[in-house]
Protein backbone atom coordinates (compact mmCIF):
# COMPACT_ATOMS: atom_id res chain seq x y z
CA UNK A 1 0.00 0.00 0.00
CA UNK A 2 0.69 3.70 -0.39
CA UNK A 3 -0.55 6.84 0.69
CA UNK A 4 -3.38 8.15 -1.18
CA UNK A 5 -3.97 11.44 0.43
CA UNK A 6 -3.59 13.09 3.91
CA UNK A 7 -6.67 15.41 4.91
CA UNK A 8 -7.27 18.34 6.57
CA UNK A 9 -10.55 20.05 8.10
CA UNK A 10 -10.35 23.58 7.54
CA UNK A 11 -12.07 26.97 8.14
CA UNK A 12 -11.52 27.97 4.64
CA UNK A 13 -10.88 25.64 2.12
CA UNK A 14 -11.21 27.84 -0.94
CA UNK A 15 -9.11 30.50 0.52
CA UNK A 16 -6.25 28.11 1.67
CA UNK A 17 -6.43 25.78 -1.81
CA UNK A 18 -5.17 28.77 -3.36
CA UNK A 19 -2.69 29.93 -0.60
CA UNK A 20 -1.09 26.60 -1.30
CA UNK A 21 -1.39 26.80 -4.94
CA UNK A 22 -0.07 29.79 -5.31
CA UNK A 23 2.72 30.29 -2.57
CA UNK A 24 3.55 26.35 -2.30
CA UNK A 25 3.65 24.87 -5.53
CA UNK A 26 0.31 23.01 -5.09
CA UNK A 27 -2.07 21.97 -8.33
CA UNK A 28 -5.58 21.74 -7.55
CA UNK A 29 -6.07 17.94 -8.87
CA UNK A 30 -10.02 17.61 -8.30
CA UNK A 31 -12.38 19.85 -6.48
CA UNK A 32 -15.99 18.94 -5.38
CA UNK A 33 -17.98 22.32 -4.46
CA UNK A 34 -20.57 21.16 -2.33
CA UNK A 35 -20.88 20.39 0.77
CA UNK A 36 -17.49 20.67 1.89
CA UNK A 37 -15.51 22.55 -0.87
CA UNK A 38 -13.46 19.69 -0.87
CA UNK A 39 -9.91 20.20 -2.58
CA UNK A 40 -7.65 18.02 -3.77
CA UNK A 41 -4.42 19.69 -3.63
CA UNK A 42 -1.23 17.77 -5.21
CA UNK A 43 2.51 18.60 -5.38
CA UNK A 44 5.35 17.99 -8.17
CA UNK A 45 5.68 14.45 -6.45
CA UNK A 46 2.15 13.70 -6.72
CA UNK A 47 1.61 13.70 -2.82
CA UNK A 48 -1.91 14.46 -2.34
CA UNK A 49 -3.41 16.32 0.40
CA UNK A 50 -6.92 16.98 0.86
CA UNK A 51 -8.70 20.31 2.08
CA UNK A 52 -12.21 20.75 3.17
CA UNK A 53 -14.75 21.84 6.05
CA UNK A 54 -16.82 19.42 7.30
CA UNK A 55 -18.01 19.47 9.36
CA UNK A 56 -17.68 22.98 10.05
CA UNK A 57 -17.91 23.13 13.73
CA UNK A 58 -15.08 20.16 14.40
CA UNK A 59 -12.10 22.43 12.59
CA UNK A 60 -9.25 21.70 14.91
CA UNK A 61 -7.60 24.87 16.43
CA UNK A 62 -4.34 24.60 14.73
CA UNK A 63 -2.92 27.80 15.96
CA UNK A 64 -3.20 26.89 19.54
CA UNK A 65 -1.57 22.99 18.94
CA UNK A 66 2.50 22.76 19.30
CA UNK A 67 3.55 22.11 16.07
CA UNK A 68 5.45 18.96 17.27
CA UNK A 69 1.78 17.65 17.34
CA UNK A 70 0.73 18.08 14.09
CA UNK A 71 2.48 20.10 10.81
CA UNK A 72 3.16 19.79 7.15
CA UNK A 73 6.70 19.25 6.22
CA UNK A 74 7.89 20.93 2.88
CA UNK A 75 11.24 19.70 0.94
CA UNK A 76 12.79 22.81 0.34
CA UNK A 77 16.06 23.72 -1.41
CA UNK A 78 16.29 26.89 0.26
CA UNK A 79 13.92 26.99 3.44
CA UNK A 80 15.78 30.63 4.46
CA UNK A 81 14.21 32.27 1.28
CA UNK A 82 11.35 30.53 0.83
CA UNK A 83 10.73 30.79 4.52
CA UNK A 84 10.78 34.63 3.70
CA UNK A 85 9.10 34.55 0.58
CA UNK A 86 5.47 32.81 2.40
CA UNK A 87 5.84 34.98 5.52
CA UNK A 88 5.55 37.97 3.06
CA UNK A 89 2.73 36.01 1.84
CA UNK A 90 0.85 35.77 5.37
CA UNK A 91 2.59 32.61 7.22
CA UNK A 92 3.99 33.49 10.49
CA UNK A 93 7.82 32.13 11.36
CA UNK A 94 7.69 29.97 14.82
CA UNK A 95 11.21 29.04 15.38
CA UNK A 96 13.98 27.51 13.20
CA UNK A 97 16.47 24.85 13.83
CA UNK A 98 20.25 23.50 12.41
CA UNK A 99 20.62 19.92 12.62
CA UNK A 100 24.09 18.58 13.76
CA UNK A 101 23.90 16.70 11.08
CA UNK A 102 23.63 19.41 9.10
CA UNK A 103 19.73 19.46 7.94
CA UNK A 104 17.79 23.01 8.69
CA UNK A 105 14.53 23.14 9.54
CA UNK A 106 11.89 26.36 9.61
CA UNK A 107 8.65 25.71 11.33
CA UNK A 108 6.22 28.73 10.18
CA UNK A 109 2.34 29.17 10.30
CA UNK A 110 0.29 29.50 7.60
CA UNK A 111 -2.32 31.64 7.36
CA UNK A 112 -5.17 29.74 9.30
CA UNK A 113 -2.19 28.66 11.73
CA UNK A 114 -1.39 25.25 10.18
CA UNK A 115 2.01 24.22 11.49
CA UNK A 116 3.93 24.52 8.28
CA UNK A 117 7.73 23.14 8.28
CA UNK A 118 10.10 23.76 5.67
CA UNK A 119 13.28 21.44 5.24
CA UNK A 120 16.20 20.73 4.04
CA UNK A 121 17.95 17.62 5.04
CA UNK A 122 21.75 17.05 5.15
CA UNK A 123 20.42 13.35 3.88
CA UNK A 124 17.28 13.31 2.13
CA UNK A 125 14.52 10.69 3.76
CA UNK A 126 13.98 9.34 0.49
CA UNK A 127 15.97 8.81 -2.93
CA UNK A 128 13.93 9.34 -5.89
CA UNK A 129 14.45 7.29 -9.05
Amino acid sequence: MKIEHIAFNVADPVAMAEWYCRHCGFRIVRHLPQPAQTHFLADADATVLEIYCNPPEQVPAYREMNPLLFHLALASENPAEDAQRLIRAGATLVEEARLPDGSQLIMLRDPWGVALQLCRRASPLLRRP
